[in-house]
């Protein structure tokens, strides 16, 4: 009994530990995606600016995480690398390109309310 209770209580420790390390973070709030003027310009991260790469630029995220942003109008949904740091409209949570935006499909709205996610990094 007591080697059963010791197993079960392992188990649950790893199980928490896993679960906290995959820890999925989300947000939401207005999403636009950059203007045509930005093209080939240097990025927060040093890379040029491309709009037909799938990139987003975000305020506080670190460079090369992965995002998931959803467009919660019609649920398209995109995976968008960050480098570059912005956006600096108020109320907006993330720039994407525009190759991001058309798959979105919010490129005639020009903004879009979006719901971002995505992994929190190791400490």
């Amino acid at each position: 009994m007591k080697m059963e209770i010791r197993h079960l209580v392992f188990a649950a420790a790893v199980v928490i530990s896993l679960t906290s390390c995959a820890r999925k973070i989300t947000e939401s709030g207005k999403g636009s995606y950059y203007a045509d003027k930005f093209e080939g310009r240097p990025t927060a991260s040093g890379q040029k600016f491309d709009q037909d790469k799938m990139t987003a630029a975000h305020r506080t995220l670190p460079f090369g995480t992965k995002v998931k942003v959803t467009n919660v109008a019609n649920g398209r949904t995109v995976t968008v690398t960050v480098n570059d740091r912005g956006p600096f409209a108020a109320g907006r949570i993330i720039d994407v390109s525009k190759k991001a935006a058309n798959k979105l499909g919010m490129v005639n709205a020009g903004v879009a309310n979006v719901k971002i996610s995505y992994k929190r990094k190791k400490k």
